[in-house]
């Protein structure tokens, strides 16, 4: 295949039928309100994998022939992907190697265990989704096995295009707009291609962690490009440098790119636990996340939001609320000078300190050959205002410190 048209999704629909879930169309009661729209969530959070990947992994593996299947086959992921690609060859019965970034949450590594079984093996190279792909195309070439690439391949951007037939065919007056997340951009390729054929009238709007940005960034200048570095929280979507044919196809079908913060998406992930009882991984959440940008393009409109996936490690909420306290402005650290003495934390506490604030960290080292010693202190806020008067008071109680900004590359090892 060297193109992809919306015939070659709808035969990838077929190839995956029975194995990939039809995952349900939920109507939001609380988004729609929110935003004076008609907003769906595309639940592919609910696949067995628990993420979209399964549909471009499976409609490939399906597509080898036989020589083509005994050779093997060889992939990189930041973890989805290697799930839909391990579940793939223990169903097809396929022998495969899988590379992961070393940084990988150990659910997703734990998962992909459980799906492939005997079928496959893990190899944890690299930080990146990048890094582990340049191991993969070396283990590619010198064993001759398939490479099943994430994205940059029509048999997998057609796969994963059969969420947009399944919208279709539920959504009877029509879509105006679907919002997608983008890694390297195999979903919103596959979709977008399949609904600007199939419903011309539909916008494709794509969102982006800001860290991780790619596609906005290869857009912008009009060729691929690489980013000298990624933030790899949005786990899911953090790639450097999307693919070639991903980029031709997305810069013609996509309307828009949002690029959000990260922060933003932990208290979307929050907020969609505590409201829908829905445990999103931070790529799942993204096009929930981008409602806020593309308020005035939704309103009045029929929304399909893609839930890309639910991949995540409870061991890392607290990070997330951590991100998401910081980002609404609740959540501050600074680097204070206590004076050595007894009584100073008992007068920062009793004078400083508003009535809805609180302390939620501090470190303190004495040292005794100096009537000064900084301490550590992260301090929550009952609303963000409370900021201003906060480091008003310290000023006139005279008290030396540094506050840490939400910029200051110290905060990313605090939190």
């Amino acid at each position: 295949m060297n193109k992809i048209k919306a015939e070659d999704i709808e035969k990838a629909k077929e190839k995956i039928e029975g194995v990939v879930k039809r995952t349900p169309l939920e109507y939001s009661q609380r988004l729609s309100k929110k935003y004076g729209a008609r907003i769906y969530l595309k639940r592919e959070d609910l696949q067995p994998v628990r993420s979209y990947k399964i549909r471009g992994a499976y409609n490939f593996l399906s597509s080898l022939n036989k020589e083509e299947r005994n050779k093997g086959v060889v992939c990189a992921s930041a973890g989805n992907h290697a799930q839909g690609v391990a579940y793939s060859c223990k169903a097809l019965k396929i022998k495969g190697v899988i590379f992961m970034p070393e940084t990988t949450p150990k659910q997703k590594v734990n998962k992909v265990i459980a799906f492939g079984g005997s079928w496959t093996k893990i190899k944890l190279v690299g930080k990146t989704f990048d890094e582990s792909n340049k191991s993969a195309l070396v283990y590619n070439k010198e064993k001759k096995a398939i490479y099943i690439h994430p994205f940059d391949d029509y048999r997998t951007m057609a796969g994963q295009g059969t969420i947009a037939v399944e919208v279709l065919e539920e959504m009877s007056d029509g879509v105006d707009i679907v919002i997608a997340p983008i890694g390297g951009g195999g979903l919103v390729s596959g979709i977008g291609t399949y609904l600007k054929e199939k419903s011309p009238k539909t916008k494709i709007l794509g969102v982006e962690p800001s860290g991780a940005a790619s596609m906005h960034e290869a857009i912008k200048k009009g060729k691929v490009v690489e980013l000298d570095s990624i933030d790899s929280f949005v786990d899911g979507t953090a790639v450097k440098k999307v693919g070639f044919k991903t980029f031709k196809i997305a810069r013609k079908i996509l309307d828009n790119i949002a690029v959000v913060p990260e922060g933003k998406v932990c208290a979307t992930m929050i907020e969609l636990y505590q409201n829908e009882g829905i445990v999103a991984e931070p790529a799942g959440a993204l096009s929930i996340t981008a409602l806020d940008d593309y308020q005035e393009v939704i309103k009045g409109k029929t929304v399909v939001c893609i839930l890309s996936g639910g991949n995540n490690d409870l061991s890392r909420y607290p990070e997330i609320i951590e991100k998401s306290l910081v980002y609404q402005g609740l959540r501050h650290y600074l680097i204070i000078e206590f004076f050595q003495k007894p009584g100073e934390l008992k007068t920062f506490v009793t004078n400083v300190l508003g009535a809805g604030d609180d302390i939620t960290r501090f470190e303190y080292i004495k040292r005794t050959n100096k009537q000064k010693g900084p301490a550590l202190v992260g301090i929550e806020l009952s609303k963000k205002e409370d900021l201003k008067p906060l480091l008003k008071r310290m000023d006139e109680y005279e008290i030396h410190y540094k506050y840490i900004t939400p910029e200051d590359g110290l905060l990313n090892i605090l939190i």
